[in-house]
């Protein structure tokens, strides 16, 4: 018999979670909830089915009999048009509205007669996931305080549980009163828990306890069940245990969740995680550590294992319901891909895994906390929500190949991601040495410069390959010389970081400043274009006058007043007419912690001396921290973005203000630094019409300080590469 192909499903991050008295909205804060036109970007992927929310806090928050369907009429109609199939989601590690919660004794009434509501309005959707994650959501809620209603005792987390598995129930039944027919996908996280042998039992339980809200639904919490006894202990009683033992509310599937950060490992030895926040089971006092970064001889780790226990405890069809990864580009790319190439693999081992989907399409806000803070964190998704409109990443063009059967093609692709390099793991746990990655490079100019030897460092703490060259090596303004270094390194794309920088001796060598920076740029996008490969190349605000009044667009009239702008603008001019695939980024006032030659540097320096320090406070710019600057840019390449982007940190500020906030954040004496009138006021800051990538100015500097003041400066820490969101979805 024929089997039915691998299904790429998708849907948004779509959280709507309690703290305290106030409710965060995942659909609205990532803008989804005012854009209609998402859903025609989703079926622009090709997707044939999504996880979609209709949300009981949403349609019904203020009471049991006031609904307000608007907002899911429109996207349920649009998806119908689509011929995209709807899993319905009536919540989403949510407490309920205000007038429930986890552990109201009616909580699973009136979620049921919810449900009965929504399927009778929606009776063209046959799938349903009523409850997302309990088991997760009883956890955060009622085990560890993060949500409402904000419990830490054992009793409480497992009401919260079984509340939601017999809402789940009683849901379902209402449901196939309307629809004989519907099918229940339960989605769940089952990351396993490993230990050192001191924490054996304490593993052991929390094994036997990841299971359960599945147990329950599959009707095999029974006596003799490893948590029957804690059931009733809690004051669960026999009868509400019972219930569940026909298997009326038994899965059609099982969807597995799972992410980088599912699987943990615990160790008494506290002292070998000096960044983690001991915690302890009243026994014990340990780390709860992810297990991706512990050898993989202690922890078998990974989707792949999660699934075969699945399979191996149910045998009910599966399906991986949620794949993200809140980390860089190629990161994103290679966890996704790993899903794919995994569920492939265990379909060909005879599982009946039906689907991978593509969640978080839009991103996700503040999930590193798991949304407990409003720090505005914004994990990218498939597309990219910074934009006007969403903008495709690179992950969102590996979907639409997988949704067409097809292969996708990336040379990031060829290296692993970080969970399978040896840098990953905790000092403790075996060889860290990091290993040259070894797939195809980047060939990046200007190996000596600022911009150079960041991209370098930062391309080798993603995991990107790279080769960095000087002029002896490649120089620019020879295409002799281009020619072959691309035969030599065999670059699948090409980061011109090198130039002429002194904006002021420009003036007296016009001939070089224009030489190193216009003719080198078009000389490299010749040979790109000619080679058929990627360029990225950087220009500058000074291509400005400042006189606009505002910060300046990729659309605004270019107009430089000094020969280092006139040169940046010929540049762009000349990389533009050359054709081929060119990214040109205008960026404004690098600083950084890792090159001393900058304007913050000579600040904190000044001040450190106890000496005075003059700054135009009538000049606006746009500081851009340079690690945010090279990420940005990397990500940008991955996407095969061209054409003209500004970059910059977000925020105007005049360099004496700017030099006042260091003095401040430095804890030196502000009181040094001196205002200098300079000439008529000019504003060349930066804004962009094509997305906002870089995040404010003040918590960029403030990376900047904690930075400098250590011996040897950290890698960045935005985006982190080794702490991902906990669990998105």
């Amino acid at each position: 018999m024929t089997r039915i192909p691998l299904e790429l499903w998708a849907g948004p991050e779509c959280t709507i979670v309690r703290i305290g008295n106030r409710w965060r909205d995942q659909v609205a804060e990532t803008g989804h909830r005012v854009r209609a036109s998402d859903v025609a970007l989703i079926a622009g992927l090709g997707i044939k089915t999504v996880r979609y929310p209709i949300l009981w806090e949403s349609v019904a928050p203020d009471g049991p009999n006031a609904y307000d369907f608007a907002w899911a009429d429109e996207r349920l109609s649009m998806f119908e048009d689509f011929g995209i199939e709807v899993i319905g989601g009536l919540l989403h590690h949510g407490s309920g509205p205000a007038y429930t919660n986890l552990l109201d004794p009616d909580f699973a009434l009136k979620f049921a007669d919810y449900a009965a509501r929504v399927a009778e309005r929606y009776p063209r959707i046959r799938q349903w996931t009523p409850i997302n994650e309990p088991l997760t959501t009883a956890r955060f809620s009622a085990l560890y305080g993060h949500w409402y209603p904000h419990r830490r005792d054992y009793p409480a987390f497992l009401r919260a549980l079984v509340n939601q598995c017999d809402g789940i129930r009683r849901a379902m039944t209402a449901i196939r009163r309307i629809d004989p027919g519907a099918r229940l996908i339960q989605t769940e996280d089952v990351g396993k828990t490993f230990s050192t042998p001191h924490l054996a039992d304490q593993a052991r339980h929390e094994n036997e306890r990841r299971w359960l809200s599945l147990d329950l639904l599959a009707g095999r919490v029974r006596p003799g069940h490893a948590l029957h006894g804690f059931l009733l202990d809690a004051g669960i009683g026999e009868a509400e245990i019972e219930i569940f033992a026909g298997g009326e509310a038994r899965p059609d599937l099982v969807g597995v969740n799972h992410y980088l950060t599912s699987d943990r490992y615990l160790d008494h030895r506290t002292d070998l995680y000096p960044g983690l926040k001991p915690g302890g089971n009243g026994r014990d006092i340990y780390v709860d550590a992810e297990a991706a970064r512990v050898d993989e001889s202690q922890c078998d780790f990974g989707l792949a294992a999660r699934l075969r226990e699945v399979w191996e405890r149910y045998s009910i069809p599966l399906a991986i319901t949620e794949v993200h990864h809140g980390c860089t580009r190629e990161q994103q790319l290679r966890w996704f891909a790993e899903a794919w190439t995994t569920a492939g693999r265990l379909r060909g081992e005879g599982m009946d895994l039906r689907a991978v989907t593509l969640w978080s399409m839009f991103g996700a806000v503040d999930w590193r906390s798991l949304i407990t803070r409003d720090d505005g964190a914004y994990d990218v998704g498939a597309l990219d929500v910074r934009a006007p409109l969403p903008r495709p990443t690179a992950v969102a063009k590996a979907a639409a190949a997988y949704a067409l059967g097809e292969t996708y093609r990336h040379p990031v692709l060829a290296e692993t991601g970080w969970w399978r390099r040896p840098e990953r793991l905790y000092s403790w746990s075996g060889d860290t040495s990091p290993v040259p990655p070894e797939g195809p490079p980047l060939l990046v100019t200007g190996a000596t410069g600022t911009l150079g030897q960041a991209l370098a460092r930062i391309a080798a703490h993603r995991g990107l390959a790279s080769r960095s060259t000087d002029r002896a090596a490649l120089d620019i303004q020879d295409p002799g010389s281009i020619a072959a270094a691309i035969e030599r390194v065999r670059p699948w794309a090409i980061v011109n970081a090198a130039g002429f920088v002194r904006v002021e001796d420009a003036e007296r060598e016009t001939s070089a400043c224009m030489a190193a920076n216009a003719t080198g740029a078009a000389n490299l996008a010749r040979a790109c274009r000619d080679n058929c490969i990627p360029l990225l190349t950087f220009s500058s605000d000074l291509v400005f006058d400042g006189l606009l009044g505002r910060p300046y667009l990729e659309s605004d009239l270019a107009n430089p007043v000094g020969m280092y702008g006139q040169s940046k603008l010929m540049a762009e001019r000349l990389v533009s007419c050359a054709g081929g695939k060119a990214l040109v980024i205008r960026t404004s006032a690098f600083f950084g912690p890792w090159d001393r030659h900058n304007f913050a540097w000579s600040v904190l320096d000044a001040l450190r001396r106890g000496e005075p320090f003059s700054a135009s406070a009538n000049d606006l710019v746009s500081p851009t921290f340079v690690p945010d600057l090279c990420h940005a840019a990397l990500d940008l390449l991955i996407d095969g973005e061209t054409g003209i982007w500004h970059l910059a940190n977000q925020g105007a500020t005049s360099w004496f203000a700017f030099a006042r906030a260091i003095a401040c954040g430095a804890d030196l004496d502000a009181d040094l630094i001196f205002a200098r009138e300079s000439g008529p006021p000019r504003n060349t800051a930066l804004a962009s019409m094509r997305g906002n990538l870089l995040r404010p100015l003040e918590p960029a500097l403030a990376d900047f300080l904690r930075d400098v003041g250590t011996v040897t400066p950290a890698a960045p820490r935005a985006p982190a590469l080794h702490s991902a969101a906990i669990s998105v979805g």
